[in-house]
C-alpha cells in the first residue's frame, strides 16, 4: 500500500478520446469506464450530433453504407445459391422422370 502524502495532487485523469477536431466532440461520459449506461450513452450522442452535425450524419452514413454494401453482397450471393439448388433439383427431378419413364417402356 502506497502511503499518500500530504498535499500531494494527482494529476487529473486522462479522457477517453482525445480528438482532433478542436472540441467539436463531447467527451466521453464518465460513467463509461465503470458500467455500460443506455442513457448516458444516449445523452453522447444526442450532445455529439447537436455539436458537430455534419460529422456525426457523415459517420452515421458512412456506417449504414457499409451495412447496406455488406447486407446487398450477401443477398446477391444468397440468390445465386437458392439458383443453383433450384436447378439442382429440377435437374434432379427431370432424371428421374426419365428414369421412371424408362422402367415403364421396359415393362411394357
Amino acid at each position: 500500500m502506497a502511503m499518500a502524502v500530504l498535499g500531494a495532487v494527482s494529476p487529473p485523469p486522462l479522457p477517453l478520446i482525445q480528438s482532433l477536431d478542436h472540441g467539436l466532440r463531447p467527451k466521453f461520459p464518465k460513467s463509461f469506464t465503470k458500467t455500460f449506461d443506455i442513457k448516458s450513452w444516449a445523452e453522447y450522442v444526442v450532445e455529439w450530433a447537436a455539436k458537430d452535425p455534419y460529422g456525426f450524419l457523415t459517420t452515421v452514413i458512412w456506417a449504414l453504407t457499409s451495412l447496406f454494401l455488406a447486407s446487398s453482397a450477401l443477398s446477391w450471393k444468397l440468390a445465386k445459391m437458392i439458383e443453383a439448388k433450384e436447378k439442382e433439383q429440377k435437374k434432379k427431378q427431370k432424371c428421374q422422370e426419365n428414369t421412371a419413364k424408362a422402367k415403364r417402356l421396359k415393362r411394357d
